[in-house]
Parts: C-alpha cells; structure tokens; sequence
C-alpha cells in the first residue's frame, strides 16, 4: 500500500515522528481487513490487537512516498501474527531501502463478550490457502485515494 508522508507527520527534529510509524501500519492492517471482507463488528466479532512493535531503521522525511508491505503469518486458535515494511518509495516510483519493519500479534474476539474466539474458517483459510500448514502470505492493499 502507498501513502504519502504528510508534513504533519513530521516532529521538531525535522523527520517522521515514531508514532506517525505505528499510524502507517495501522493503516495497512485496516486496509487489509477491508479487502479482505473481514472488518470489526463491535456488536460480534473481529480483530483486535494485543501488542505492536516496529523498528526504526533510517528516518523518514517530508515530501516523499512510502510503501508498507503487509505480510500475514501462520494461524493459531484465533490469533495470527502480521508483519510491515516500510519502504520511501524512489525518484523511478520503486519501493527503496528499508526504512522500518513492524507488525503486531492479533487477536479475533468477541466485543460484548470480551473474550476470544476462534479464527473465522474463511480467513484460516486464506492463512494457509494449500490447506497445509499455514505460511506467511504476502498481501496486495489496495491504496487508499481519499488519505489526505
């Protein structure tokens, strides 16, 4: 998914401030979930997150593009593992060096209920789509037009 870096995006010491990062990724993961057809319903179930990290490889600065590459790992009960790279895109329009890699563990539950449940079959499915052992699956987001 490509998306432009903002100025306001930007801290005082002049580059991509760490928590706009975190906003790149969630981007992508929601994006994800919308193409897929799999959005939270907070009156049943969805996706919920319970921990996020990214690394912070090289600084990232206005103007510029960037891509994240969401890749999405193997399933367990009901929680699977997803994975980001950033890339600043290049002056040729091709995803460049590394910028930052992050991802966050999620968790499918019920939200009145609060507790978790089981993956739907349609996305364990598409997490191991030989109907093996599930593998990381890279994934196309289609890019948001309307992110201002």
């Amino acid at each position: 998914m490509r998306m432009p870096i903002r100025w306001g995006d930007m801290d005082a010491m002049g580059h991509v401030n760490n928590t706009v990062y975190f906003r790149y990724i969630e981007q992508a993961r929601i994006s994800w979930f919308d193409q897929i057809a799999c959005a939270p319903d907070p009156a049943g179930t969805g996706p919920v997150i319970v921990n996020a990290h990214c690394s912070f490889l090289k600084q990232l600065k206005y103007p510029g593009e960037i891509e994240v590459r969401t890749l999405v790992g193997a399933a367990g009960r009901s929680s699977f593992e997803m994975s980001h790279e950033i890339r600043l895109v290049d002056a040729a329009g091709a995803p460049g060096q590394l910028h930052a890699h992050g991802g966050a563990k999620v968790v499918w539950v019920n939200f009145p209920a609060e507790k978790s449940v089981p993956l739907p079959e349609a996305l364990r499915a598409l997490l191991a789509p030989d109907g093996g052992a599930p593998a990381a699956v890279p994934t196309t987001v289609v890019p948001d037009q309307n992110r201002s």
